[in-house]
């Protein structure tokens, strides 16, 4: 009698050129929805600071009669990642705000060290008498004279990737 308890070599190698097509196939699909989920979170994120800077704004209003932006966004929502101390992202999931007072940058650097950025200016970029309020974070300055240069999502630097972003 003859015993066949085992694989062949054959079918041990179609196996693993199976395993290595699905493997192929998969994983730049996770790292994919990897990246899409670190970007939905990121724009969450900057979603919530705007608000929060729109929030004290109209609170500055309602108190003085005169719109005033912060001018450290993240002083009134608390985001994971945000270390005051830094000046710049240079850690995965860390967010950082670097610059001159008034006009600042808002970095995060994402697990594949890019490092994306957006504008905020906290001085007064209106025409209008009541009205103190810069850039939200992102976003341009609700005057439509002005040319303020406005980076939203841009990536501005990388440890290992040298292809462009699209940020969000």
């Amino acid at each position: 009698m003859k015993n066949n308890k085992g694989f062949t070599l054959i079918e041990l190698i179609m196996v693993t050129i199976i395993l290595g097509i699905l493997a192929a196939v998969a994983v730049p699909r996770y790292m994919g929805a990897v990246s899409n989920a670190e970007a939905a979170a990121e724009a969450a994120t900057v979603a919530a600071l705007q608000s929060a800077v729109e929030n004290y704004a109209t609170q500055a209003f309602l108190e003085n009669g005169r719109y005033d932006y912060p001018d450290n966004p993240f002083d009134y929502i608390e985001v994971d990642g945000y270390d005051d101390d830094e000046a710049t992202a240079n850690e995965d999931g860390m967010w950082a705000i670097s610059g001159t007072s008034g006009q600042v940058s808002v970095t995060h650097q994402r697990r594949d060290d890019n490092v994306y950025s957006w504008s905020y200016d906290s001085s007064d970029l209106t025409d209008l008498d009541g009205d103190d309020r810069g850039a939200n974070v992102g976003l341009a300055p609700e005057n439509p004279n002005s040319t303020y240069v406005v980076t939203n999502a841009e990536r501005t630097g990388s440890t290992s990737d040298t292809g462009s972003g699209t940020g969000f």
